[in-house]
């Protein structure tokens, strides 16, 4: 892990180069209580875009993975966080990356387009649609699953899943809630509209969480809808479905 100051924050990354070459540099943005590792490099997919040439860039999400853990939820803004993937670039030396975010990081890459579209090639969003617009996140509910003592206190299936997975990836329970309950923006329509790069929304056919990537993509200039067949909000992450169509959509935007 390498690590850089945004701001006053101290942010762990990776960056791999491809396999061959010196290609274009892509930026991934993880989800809530993901990290870098957990969300790209087990699901393979820092292998599958290295090995298509391309330099990968990905960071764990303040108050997340190895990074610096804060418990004000206005660290969280959506804005804030997207200033982190842009300070990012700038540490690097980066002038243009395509942006991938999954969930969350979704959410982030999405307002990163606005603040600063012109440090972006494309925007990808995967596991996120129409939630941008008409949702603020996950639940509110999630922030109190991540301050209970136990697991075995939880009954709601969502809450239950997410605070389970905070627990496999080891995170900052009391971080999380702040993250959870800072990072509550959603866009409104002429915000998306105004949203002019190559976008990709990518959803599983069995997302629960993200809301329709179609009706997303309605309110697009310049977006197009993937389809992850058969897969929850979960598996929808790593799927080969939604590699392919990644990989696809990379080798067709300008």
């Amino acid at each position: 892990m390498r690590f850089f100051n945004s701001n006053g924050v101290s942010i762990a990354y990776i960056d791999v180069m491809p396999d061959e070459g010196h290609g274009d540099p892509i930026l991934l943005i993880h989800g809530f209580a993901s990290n870098h590792a957990v969300n790209w490099v087990n699901t393979l997919w820092v292998k599958t875009l290295t090995k298509a040439g391309y330099r990968v860039v990905a960071f764990d999400n303040r108050g997340h993975g190895e990074s610096e853990k804060i418990y004000d939820p206005a660290a969280y803004n959506s804005f804030v966080m997207a200033e982190d993937a842009r300070r990012l670039l700038d540490h690097l030396g980066i002038e243009k990356a395509d942006v991938m975010g999954y969930s969350m990081g979704a959410r982030i890459t999405a307002h990163m387009a606005l603040a600063a579209p012109e440090r972006m090639r494309s925007a990808l969003l995967g596991g996120l649609g129409i939630h941008l617009v008409d949702g603020v996140g996950l639940p509110l509910g999630i922030a109190d699953a991540m301050e209970v003592p136990s697991l075995d206190d939880l009954t709601d299936p969502m809450q239950r899943m997410f605070r389970a997975f905070a627990e496999q990836t080891r995170s900052d329970l009391k971080a999380l809630a702040a993250c959870i309950r800072g990072t509550r923006q959603s866009l409104t329509e002429d915000q998306v509209a105004s949203i002019t790069l190559p976008t990709l929304v990518s959803v599983g056919t069995k997302d629960d969480v993200a809301g329709s990537g179609h009706e997303l993509v309605k309110l697009m200039p310049n977006a197009t809808a993937l389809d992850i067949p058969g897969r929850d909000h979960n598996l929808a992450v790593g799927d080969r479905t939604h590699k392919q169509g990644v990989l696809e959509f990379l080798s067709r935007r300008p």
